[in-house]
Formats: structure tokens, sequence, C-alpha cells
């Protein structure tokens, strides 16, 4: 059985984990056969499995949901780590740009971007969840999404144009689109099955 594990999260995260009547702790535990004891001082969260536990990656599943209210997500965005597919990835911001309180403020801005068009462009195109928090900028979704998502945030840090960006986000949408049709048709390495039986001669005009 999978042991005890243990994280501390921020103190003013620790309502946003706990819930209205506890309900968002509640969930976490039922969705993935964990007890959560929080201790309110100091912010420390263990994550124990409970007895009638069946999933050994129940722990590693709450630490990640717990991590992701942490990092500013809504608990309804971090319980889908519950699902194989979803990963969650956390860039923190002063390995970019240094530890300047100005510096951060600056580039957690440019992320956003006015009225949070940015970050609305980013979570569209990219199909992720993203939460800018602290010093950390937060990702929720596939991993093939993450990345490019990823790719996009580090070009802002790097001093790319919100334009170039906004372009970069619109050819990878539609890679990944082309990726989902073949995946689908059962098409790959671009090469193209014809499954009626007629061959194609590229003679013919």
């Amino acid at each position: 059985m999978p042991e005890t594990d243990y994280l501390k999260i921020p103190q003013n995260r620790v309502g946003a984990l706990i819930g209205t009547n506890g309900d968002v702790k509640k969930s976490i535990e039922e969705i993935t056969e964990t007890v959560l004891d929080i201790d309110s001082e100091d912010g420390t969260v263990y994550i124990s499995p409970s007895e009638n536990m069946e999933d050994p990656l129940g722990v590693w599943n709450a630490n990640h949901i717990v991590k992701a209210v942490a990092r500013g997500f809504n608990p309804e965005v971090a319980l889908k780590l519950v699902h194989d597919d979803i990963y969650l990835e956390i860039i923190k911001l002063p390995l970019y740009v240094g530890k300047s309180k100005k510096a951060l403020a600056r580039y957690k801005g440019r992320i956003i971007g006015k009225n949070g068009k940015t970050r609305e462009l980013i979570t569209e195109l990219a199909d992720v969840d993203i939460a800018v928090y602290g010093k950390t900028v937060s990702l929720i979704g596939e991993m093939d999404n993450i990345l490019v998502a990823k790719e996009a945030i580090e070009m802002i840090l790097n001093g790319s144009r919100h334009k170039s960006v906004y372009s970069f986000l619109e050819n990878k949408k539609e890679t990944l689109k082309l990726r989902e049709f073949k995946d689908l048709v059962g098409i790959h390495d671009d090469e193209i099955e014809f499954r009626d039986g007629i061959e194609f001669d590229e003679n013919i005009q």
C-alpha cells in the first residue's frame, strides 16, 4: 500500500483546499481514495491511503491535485488530474526573469495580458487551463497541449511580441488538429492508406 505523503501549501490557499463545509477536501478524498489531514496553521497537508484504496496511484494523484489548488487552480479544474492523460506543469518564473519583484510583476502582466486576453488565448488555442499565482505559472492539460502552452509562455518570458506568440499558437493548433485527424482515420507518418481497394496512379491527370 502507498505510504503517507505530505506537502506544504500557502496559507491563503488552505480555505480553497478545504472548501465550504469541507466539500473540496471530501471530493478529493473520495475520488483518490485517500485521507487528507490539513494543518491550517502552517499549511502542511498529509495525504494517507484510505483503508479501501484500490488505485496504487491514489496518493500520487491526490498530491498533484492539492499542489494544483495550492498554485491557484479552481478545485474543479485541479480534479481533472485524476485522469491518466492529464498533467500538471509548474513554471517557476524566477528561473527566467530573476527574483526582482518588478520583473516578476511585469512578466506576469505580459502572460495575463490586457483584460486577461493573452492568458485567455493561450487557454483557448493550446487547450489548457492556466493559473498565474505567486512566482509561478501552472498548466493543466494533455501533454502535447502543455508543451505548446509552455513554449508560448517561454516565448513571452524571452521577450517575444504577443503577435508572434499568437501566430505560433495558431500554427500549433492546426498541427495538433491535423495529428488528431490522422490518428482518428489511421494515417501515420504522412502515409495515406486507400481502403477501398483502388490503386492510385500518380500519372493520371
